[in-house]
């Protein structure tokens, strides 16, 4: 009896070996496809990528101060959306004032092709991941038994909170519509503890939830990144668990009704391939059910992808073609339909994948998050890794994972 006990206590002990390499490769795989993007993120129109960088993308490139596409001096400085979507002049600047403080000028700057990403170096991440760092941070440095609980939201939100309205902390020039509309939100009460600013996440996510009109900018593909730490931190745990965990967070910070399905969708997915599961079948149940019903659409794809070499530019233009059509913008369920079809095709493939979806454009660095992710759970799981050279690369990543993933619990 106790040598059975042993033999099973070695198994368990196996398996969390296994998925802690998983979560690792994750966080890895996040970073690592949220940099290539960054130089041609929003690149609507990818022949763009060819003209700009002399070919497709290859590895970790700065991005140029000019984008072909660019509509960042549209955007609003005070809120949510577009300028002209503003429901009034007089409202105070968050952008310059409460997050971004040295940024304002760029989104005032005369003309309309400023990059998002001006002035980043190769191999940084762009404010999204740096925030889903930010997240694995105070999970693993919070210790918590359960990150499903409201005690872990509260520290992380609170660690949002500071690190996005304290100058100096990061050199990215865009913050989406959500940053953007809570710290508009958040700058007349300016809760700064836990407790506060979990009670005020709270307050506001019941009063917009039921608005009788959604901000269609919160319906995004940007509500994943912060997320993911939630499931990473929860891998052991049960799929209930960790789904529940990421939910109850990205609501707090993207009140849509529409998003919280597809958080779960992905969720549940990133959750299952952290422990084993085949990400294709995994990425195929994702794209077969309601809430996307996209397969019948991808399939035609798959097929002619299936007739060109692996790493051909003839196959990269079918899912070029894939991408386009699925959903190359923000929105959530095009976007989701286009991050699920990569995985389907890229599998057991972490560069060719975060490789293809960067030479995708559009939404491609919150896509690429989720994609990461996922790639990366994949190759932990079965002993491959993202390749050494590109965590070298990492700027802003490589000292932040080691650290997360000292303090993360055995």
């Amino acid at each position: 009896m106790q040598a059975a006990g042993t033999i099973q206590h070695l198994k368990q002990l196996a398996k969390m070996t296994q998925v802690r390499r998983s979560v690792q490769e994750a966080l890895w795989g996040m970073c690592a496809a949220d940099a290539m993007s960054m130089p041609v993120h929003w690149y609507y129109n990818i022949d763009d990528i060819r003209k700009d960088f002399g070919g497709w993308i290859t590895g970790f490139n700065t991005p140029k101060n000019q984008h072909p596409s660019s509509i960042l001096t549209l955007s609003n400085t005070a809120g949510s959306g577009r300028t002209a979507w503003s429901s009034g002049s007089d409202r105070t600047n968050v952008v310059g004032n409460i997050i971004l403080h040295d940024k304002l000028k760029f989104w005032k700057a005369s003309g309309k092709t400023v990059h998002y990403h001006q002035g980043l170096q190769a191999g940084e991440n762009t404010l999204n991941a740096i925030c889903s760092l930010r997240v694995a941070e105070s999970l693993s440095g919070g210790k918590f038994a359960n990150v499903a609980d409201p005690a872990a939201r509260a520290a992380v939100l609170a660690d949002y909170v500071c690190f996005m309205t304290t100058p100096g902390t990061h050199r990215d020039t865009y913050a989406e519509s959500f940053h953007r509309d809570f710290f508009s939100d958040w700058q007349d009460p300016r809760p700064t503890s836990s407790s506060a600013v979990l009670e005020f996440a709270e307050q506001r996510y019941k009063e917009k939830i039921n608005r009788s009109v959604q901000d269609s900018q919160l319906n995004a593909i940007g509500c994943l990144p912060m997320s993911i730490p939630f499931v990473l931190f929860s891998a052991t745990a049960n799929e209930d668990r960790a789904v529940s965990a990421a939910v109850e967070f990205a609501r707090l910070t993207h009140p849509d009704p529409r998003v919280e399905n597809y958080v779960a969708l992905y969720a549940r997915a990133l959750h299952a391939t952290l422990n084993g599961a085949c990400l294709r079948e995994q990425a195929k149940a994702a794209l077969m059910s309601p809430g996307l019903d996209a397969w019948d659409t991808c399939k035609p794809f798959i097929r002619e992808a299936g007739g060109f070499p692996v790493a051909s530019a003839e196959r990269l233009e079918v899912h070029q073609n894939a991408v386009q059509e699925l959903g190359l913008a923000c929105y959530i369920r095009g976007a989701l339909s286009s991050m699920f079809y990569l995985a389907y095709n890229f599998p057991d493939d972490p560069c060719g994948g975060i490789l293809a979806n960067a030479n995708c454009g559009g939404e491609n660095c919150n896509r690429g998050a989720a994609l990461g992710a996922l790639l990366g759970a994949r190759a932990g799981y079965t002993g491959d890794s993202i390749p050494q050279e590109w965590k070298d690369g990492l700027l802003n990543a490589q000292k932040k994972v080691q650290e997360i993933l000292e303090q993360m619990p055995v």
